[in-house]
Parts: structure tokens; C-alpha cells; sequence
């Protein structure tokens, strides 16, 4: 909470070895620095990804938080999921524009999240973008393999998180392997 109000970092985490971190908007402390000296107000990255309702899974409370609000300042809806079966609940009730995916999750991870999503006829052509910190091209292989239409691996760069949201959303959308 006394991070949210500092333009650019949304908030923090902690590493394995228990040292604490910030985490870094860096496209939103750019552009608050150009606002500052240059008089330029700050604006999100793309207006065009404005009618997107995104589906955001993973299990750490902290990825799903600071995700939802990068997300939710560029004007997205934004549901949440801890993990395959949390998100299978959400996706009976709601269907998102695009589903946001770690691979490692409790009860049922990504890869077999994408599994269920593909098999079922209502939610198959729902595009997944795979961002975990598995960046093994076996690991990549795999989930192109299952459906996944973009493998990201973290840290990844929100504006190509964006584009990638945009491109998904597009019509004749191709898939992308990244």
C-alpha cells in the first residue's frame, strides 16, 4: 500500500535468499520523467488494448497483484486465478479475451491448464500467453506444442507483453513464437 502511490514501482517481492526487491515499471517511470521535464502527461503504452478482459494465473499472490494493476492501468478487466483448477472455476463463469499462464502451480500447472483449455470446444480458441521463468527451449517447445500461442520468459517487458495482448486480439491473428 505505500508503494502504490509511487509512480513505477508497483510494489516489491522477495528473492530466494530473503533479500526484498522493488519491482520496476520501467515504461511508467519513463514516461512520469518525461511528464516532469518535458511538461508531457503520461499515457498508457497503447489505448488499442482497452476492451480486453485478461485472465491472469499464477500461484504467487505477488506476480497475480502487481500484474493485475500494470493491466488495469492500461485500462484491461482483469480477473485472477491461483492456480489450473481456480482458473477452470473462473473460466464457467466468464469468458476472458486472453488467458495470462505460469507454467509452475499447485493442484494443476500451466501445461495442464492449456490441455483442458484446448479439449474444450467452448474455450479453445481463447489465446495463452505463457510467462514463466522456465526459459528452457524445452519447456517453450512444449507449450507451443499444447496451444500456446506466446512463451514469455521472466522478466519480460511489459510493452511486449502489450503488443503481444494487441496482436492476439487482431483479426486473421497468427500465432506468434517468441
Amino acid at each position: 500500500p505505500q508503494l502504490s502511490r509511487v509512480k513505477g514501482i508497483p510494489g516489491a517481492t522477495f528473492l530466494d535468499d530473503g533479500s526484498a526487491v522493488m519491482i520496476l515499471d520501467l515504461a511508467a517511470l519513463i514516461e512520469s520523467g518525461r511528464a516532469r521535464y518535458k511538461g508531457l502527461a503520461r499515457r498508457p503504452i497503447s489505448r488499442d488494448v482497452s476492451r480486453h478482459k485478461v485472465l491472469v494465473v499464477d500461484d504467487s499472490i505477488t506476480v497475480r497483484s502487481v500484474m493485475a494493476q500494470f493491466l488495469e492501468r492500461h485500462e484491461m478487466q482483469v480477473l485472477t486465478a491461483k492456480d489450473g483448477m481456480e482458473a477452470i472455476s473462473v473460466l464457467e463463469k466468464q469468458r476472458p479475451d486472453v488467458i495470462l499462464l505460469d507454467v509452475e502451480m499447485p493442484h494443476m500447472n500451466g501445461y495442464e491448464l492449456t490441455r483442458y483449455i484446448r479439449s474444450d470446444a467452448r474455450l479453445k480458441d481463447i489465446p495463452i500467453i505463457m510467462i514463466t521463468s522456465r526459459s528452457g527451449e524445452k519447456h517453450r517447445q512444449k507449450a507451443l506444442a499444447l496451444g500456446v500461442e506466446v512463451y514469455l520468459s521472466k522478466p519480460y517487458r511489459e510493452d511486449e507483453l502489450l503488443k503481444h495482448i494487441q496482436q492476439l486480439q487482431a483479426p486473421g491473428r497468427v500465432k506468434l513464437e517468441v
